[in-house]
């Protein structure tokens, strides 16, 4: 059983993190202090300390440095925000095993914990995954609506090649889900799947993170490092926010995928890669390579294939297929028994715009889950902004041609609103089929 000293002085944050690690079987000291893990670190030997960089009282760096001058096998992990990215690079040259970014997923420090382990001998923690294996939650859910469908029809297109796959779609519509399935449907199926958050890499340490790095090849270097790449070799590396990579990680990207080698970080060898490449984006990337912020023979290199990822405004027929998915994974993580939803609550969904996407609709379906006490979830366990919407008219795009200066613009929409299907693109514009085909002529619009 590891025994683990977890310092965090959000309260709620470390009551859920300790529940989750004693199901884990692990037996967990929590504080809430720098001072009073001091004191822990001095009484007791644990296998891992999880500490947040910064607390009230001291920097987490000064419960690192007891842990690294008691000189006993204890693996450090640091929690840290965004913001403070560059505290996290300082422990790792403190000697820092690893550095997690909140929020995380409850795996993504079971992952972390077990390489600490490994690190001091002591074994792994029930249940826990392997360093490739992607989150449990990356679910694809298949959709019924027609945008479902061609989503669904790329993905059984492309899976089966080894093109590398550009993914693009705005945040929280499931572009890693996405990713996971084409993977799942490849022959690359029972090689690993490896998910990168490009955005979340701070710059000192991306080229250690992508290609590893060896034994003192730096300061806090105190072990060899795989990196991503060797990680994924046999199967596929997802690189998620490939727009945040910036640009010298971004020449030793490409040349890695050009030349399927890496070369760890203070090493003199290369390593042979096969891998399959899969990056997502939510940004309009060939904007990007216009302004000369991201390399145009690196995008043409990912984006051998593209898949655009429909909002989950333009995917109503699906809302419900979404949220009683989600509704069932709820009930299972929380242990509740909630049956389904009531029609307020239905109505509520149907005119909220949704801008988080499926992302966004989990996480309100989970805090229903957690609020209700009756059956079926009512309105009233939902957040302000979803009910606001409710009472709100839904604007319409008047597409009557006849009614605008803007016909180009119409018909545009409408074809992209229908998905290239003229005859419905046509009772949307309240024309006829012929009309249509007269004004795409007209302004040499070319499907």
């Amino acid at each position: 059983m590891a025994k683990i000293l977890l310092v965090e002085d959000d309260v709620a944050f470390c009551t859920m993190l300790k529940t989750f690690l004693v199901k884990k079987e692990c037996e967990v000291d929590a504080v809430y202090t720098a001072t009073e893990a001091l004191t822990m670190v001095a009484k007791h030997k644990y296998d891992v300390v999880i500490s947040d960089v910064r607390l009230p009282d001291k920097e987490g760096l000064e419960i690192l440095q007891a842990v690294n001058k008691k000189g006993e096998k204890t693996g450090v992990i640091m929690m840290t925000s965004y913001a403070e990215i560059s505290m996290a690079v300082n422990a790792i040259k403190e000697g820092a095993l690893d550095y997690i970014a909140k929020p995380f997923h409850p795996e993504v420090i079971m992952k972390a914990i077990n390489e600490a382990l490994q690190e001091s001998g002591s074994s792994q923690m029930r249940g826990s995954p392997k360093a490739e294996t992607v989150r449990p939650e990356a679910t694809y859910i298949k959709g019924g609506s027609e945008a479902s469908a061609k989503l669904n029809n790329y993905i059984d297109l492309v899976a089966p090649t080894n093109m590398s796959v550009l993914i693009m779609g705005e945040s929280g519509t499931g572009k890693e889900q996405i990713a996971k399935s084409i993977h799942d449907k490849s022959k690359r199926n029972s090689a690993p799947f490896v998910a990168v958050d490009c955005g979340a890499i701070p710059r000192e340490l991306a080229s250690s993170e992508f290609f590893g790095h060896v034994k003192g090849s730096f300061t806090g270097a105190v072990n060899n490092k795989t990196g991503h790449f060797e990680a994924a070799n046999g199967g596929t590396i997802f690189l998620d926010e490939i727009g945040n990579l910036n640009y010298e990680l971004q020449v030793q990207l490409l040349r890695a995928l050009q030349e399927r080698k890496v070369k760890p970080v203070g090493s003199n060898e290369e390593i042979h890669v096969n891998i399959r490449v899969i990056a997502a984006t939510n940004e309009d990337l060939f904007e990007l390579v216009k302004k000369g912020d991201f390399r145009e023979d690196l995008y043409h290199r990912l984006n051998e294939f593209s898949i655009k990822v429909p909002s989950l405004k333009d995917r109503e027929e699906d809302l419900m297929i979404f949220a009683n998915y989600f509704l069932d994974h709820a009930n299972q993580e929380l242990e509740k028994d909630i049956a389904g939803f009531s029609e307020k609550t239905v109505a509520a969904f149907k005119a909220y715009h949704w801008p988080g996407n499926l992302r966004e609709l989990k996480n309100v379906v989970k805090r229903a889950v957690l609020l209700s006490n009756t059956e079926y979830i009512s309105s009233s366990c939902l957040p302000s902004e979803v009910l606001a919407a409710k009472n709100e008219p839904k604007e319409e795009q008047n597409f009557s041609l006849f009614k605008s200066k803007n016909e180009q613009e119409l018909i545009l929409d409408a074809l992209e609103k229908t998905h290239g299907n003229k005859s419905k693109a046509a009772r949307l514009l309240s024309i006829d089929r012929k009309t249509l085909y007269n004004k795409l002529k007209q302004y040499d619009i070319n499907l």
